[in-house]
């Protein structure tokens, strides 16, 4: 094998090793302050679909909340990045129905009443011809 080969080689070793140094177009932030970014697909070199990802400002919230409209942005289920007024306009909708969840929560709580149920109700169907681990059928 000539060295040209092997330099190759050793050279995307190399490269794999290294982080990603990713170059996106920037095309959005939200009002939580993540920053959304994309690689437009390139049909030309074999890719389909476009590259998206965000920055969330913490780094290590691995559960970080997003707005569903960017994370259906992200996912590839739309293909325009969602407006501000929409996301706050959808955030205000979101908000609104929390705050009479909790009035209709106060006005008619939920009535668990304990005594409706039964301990020594079976919740699975009890099949005699079936045996269970802990008990010894009695043969007929």
């Amino acid at each position: 094998m000539s060295r040209s080969i092997w330099s190759k080689v050793f050279t995307n070793f190399v490269n794999s090793l290294r982080p990603r140094q990713a170059k996106g177009n920037l095309m959005g932030e939200d009002y939580m302050n993540n920053k959304y970014f994309e690689i437009p697909a390139d049909p030309r070199r074999g890719k389909r679909n476009p590259s998206r990802w965000f920055e969330p400002i913490e780094k290590d919230n691995f559960e970080q909340e997003l707005p569903a409209e960017w994370e259906a942005w992200l996912r590839g289920r739309r293909k325009e990045i969602p407006s501000t007024e929409e996301v706050l306009k959808n955030l205000g909708i979101m908000q609104m129905k929390k705050t009479n969840a909790k009035k209709v929560a106060i006005e008619n709580p939920f009535v668990h009443e304990e005594s409706q149920v039964n301990p020594n109700e079976h919740k699975f169907p009890v099949i005699s011809e079936y045996e269970l681990p802990d008990q010894i059928i009695k043969k007929k």
